[in-house]
């Protein structure tokens, strides 16, 4: 009885090593164990559970025995030293990655131009964590670019163009196609039929939709990891080197957008004037389409905090 319970109990805890071989394999070893056959051949008696086997032992600690089974994880600052340090990796342990547009607050770690801990802030779910919706930003970037168009663009009619309202020959006898004017269209310097007159191309969008289109345009640079706050953008000198340099620090960046709560000082707009790839925006005149051109946005607080503030107004109808 006593021999079956401990095949049992060998089954359940070292199923694996159990099966592998029978008593009369000696080439199976544990470490800081006895032999497998020299525990096998304890079966036949009482000390199956005896100190000097597995810990496995009445009134005694399993800790000491049952290290092998359990898992550590090892640095190359770790002080065992039985591990090579070169076998280690320095990379981070990889995370799972967060579900977005659960409304959710994020927290996210405050710096500088210096690289300086400025602590942390706290970014409102239900602006930096919304849904991502593609038809949504694509209507609000269809939007902004109609809105934008100048809309001077200008042809002449057959009374505007300048020229004589003569009739160039007479109707019959001439075999020529007969004409009245010579400011028609057929004519070179003559008018253009059906052009284009100054007008709006601006097109209808409901403001609530302006507003959810740079929401979702908020929580996809969030979602990236390209979303970074600053405790202000001040600058010490209006030296364009120094934001080239910390430009070159940034990785997998091209076009980097600055946005600033209050107007932007004379200093950064003179640090970034020559510079095409670095733009700089007051809080108020963050879009989408801004947003979207720049794989990097750089918002201090003070533009957080008003951007949030703007989107919890109410909407007037």
């Amino acid at each position: 009885m006593a021999v079956s319970i401990s095949r049992r109990l060998l089954r359940s805890f070292y199923g694996p090593l159990y099966a592998f071989g029978r008593c009369d394999s000696p080439t199976i070893t544990f470490r800081s164990f006895r032999p497998y056959y020299d525990f096998c051949g304890h079966l036949h008696g009482d000390n199956i559970f005896s100190p000097g086997s597995f810990g496995l032992f009445k009134g005694g600690s399993s800790v000491p025995a049952n290290r092998w089974l359990s898992t550590s994880i090892l640095t190359p600052e770790s002080g065992e030293g039985a591990f090579p340090s070169h076998l280690l990796s320095l990379k981070p342990l990889a995370m799972a990655e967060r579900s977005i547009g659960l409304y959710q607050d994020l927290v996210i770690p405050v710096t500088n131009f210096h690289n300086e801990d400025k602590g942390f802030m706290v970014l409102a779910g239900d602006v930096f964590d919304v849904p991502v919706r593609k038809d949504i930003v694509h209507r609000v970037v269809r939007w902004q670019l109609a809105k934008r168009q100048q809309g001077t663009h200008s042809t002449k009619t057959i009374s505007e163009v300048s020229g004589t309202g003569r009739k160039p020959w007479r109707q019959k006898g001439t075999g020529r196609a007969r004409h009245g004017t010579l400011r028609g269209p057929q004519f070179r310097g003559g008018a253009t039929m059906h052009g284009p007159k100054p007008r709006s191309h601006a097109i209808k969008l409901n403001k609530k939709v302006r507003r959810l289109g740079l929401k979702i345009a908020l929580t996809a640079r969030a979602a990236e990891g390209k979303l970074l706050v600053f405790d202000d953008l001040e600058v010490p000198t209006h030296k364009t080197k120094n934001l080239v340099n910390y430009f070159k620090q940034m990785e997998n960046t091209k076009k980097l957008l600055l946005v600033d709560g209050c107007p932007i000082g004379e200093k950064l707009k003179l640090a970034t004037q020559n510079l095409h790839y670095v733009n700089v925006l007051p809080s108020i005149g963050l879009n989408v389409y801004s947003i979207l051109l720049h794989d990097t946005l750089v918002m201090s607080r003070d533009a957080v905090n008003k951007i949030v503030e703007r989107m919890h107004t109410p909407i007037n109808r």
